[in-house]
């Protein structure tokens, strides 16, 4: 995993950590995500759409963090 990588999951971990984490991203799970996973796919689908490869690499981070915090949820659960 990059370096950068690895620091985005221990910051999320840091977010969700239940003493001293964000208040807001620990009360998420996954139906409260729903939203904006499916509002940052459609903004990839537009980027993609757009021809904007600047666009498109901002949207694919916004995606990705859906994506880790769903598995950062679904890890403490100990689905994954």
């Amino acid at each position: 995993m990059s370096q950068r990588l690895t620091r985005l999951v221990d910051l999320i971990a840091q977010l969700r950590d239940p003493e001293d984490g964000c208040p807001w991203d620990r009360a998420q799970d996954h139906r409260t995500l729903r939203p904006y996973v499916v509002e940052e796919a459609h903004e990839v689908v537009a980027a993609i759409d757009g021809d904007d490869p600047q666009e498109l690499k901002g949207e694919l981070g916004d995606l990705l963090l859906q994506v880790l915090l769903h598995s950062r949820i679904a890890e403490e659960a100990g689905e994954f």
